[in-house]
């Protein structure tokens, strides 16, 4: 990764992976649904382990689902009736599936995808020195490797998550909202992650600034994904 500009805060927690042959697999369905190349429409839903021991949860795509969890497949597959596209994301299931596992449903978020840009960002942003900004720590908990640049007012994170794909997260204070920092900063994360990778956001539907700053800045939808996450309390 090129660190531009200026040396980020670099936190590492354990070290990601794509979980064998089978995490593999959820890496290269990511990979692919990023540049436009989804599975069937089919209604079927794909049955995978999860790539990491911190990453379980569940991805809808167009007209297909991919739940990545340690359960059995066919008691997945006994849950999700057929031909209920809805299902997989709905809280009869996701609720069965967190008390099987002891986790808890994060949130259901839009996921988004851009392709990286080259250069330099053109919005001049600093390290986040310390390390202690509160949604680097919270970032902590789901991504590898985080990175922070910061400017007056903003925050733009940068990690590993799922399967070993790049995700940025952007922070703006509330006094510095309404002049476009989540969308430069959004645009800058593009700049920031290695040539050839593509760069994801997960964003709550309901935060509609956040999903029009990422539309802005080039990310377009590609599905929705519930991350089932270990209870820290």
């Amino acid at each position: 990764m090129c660190p531009q500009p200026g040396d980020p805060v670099s936190v590492t927690t354990s070290a990601y992976g794509t979980g064998g042959p089978d995490g593999g697999r959820l890496a290269a369905l990511l990979a692919a649904a990023a540049r436009g190349g989804f599975p069937p429409p089919d209604g079927a839903v794909t049955v995978l382990p999860q790539p990491s021991p911190r990453d379980a949860g569940v991805i809808a795509l167009t007209g297909r689902h991919v739940v990545f969890a340690d359960a059995d497949p066919a008691w997945i597959r006994g849950l999700l009736p057929a031909g209920d596209l809805s299902a997989p994301l709905n809280p009869p299931f996701l609720a069965a599936l967190c008390a099987r596992l002891g986790r808890a449903v994060n949130n259901i978020d839009v996921l988004l995808a851009a392709d990286p840009l080259p250069g330099p960002p053109p919005l001049p942003a600093a390290a986040d020195g310390d390390g202690t900004h509160p949604r680097l720590l919270r970032a902590l908990r789901y991504r590898d490797g985080v990175r922070a640049w910061a400017v007056p007012g903003a925050t733009v994170l940068l990690g590993r998550g799922v399967a070993g794909r790049w995700e940025t997260a952007v922070e703006v204070e509330p006094d510095a909202r309404g002049r476009g920092l989540g969308r430069q900063l959004a645009t800058a994360a593009r700049h920031l992650v290695p040539p050839g990778e593509s760069l994801w956001a997960q964003v709550a539907p309901g935060n509609a600034a956040s999903v029009r700053a990422f539309l802005a800045a080039g990310f377009r939808p590609v599905g929705a994904e519930a991350l089932l996450v270990v209870d820290e309390e």
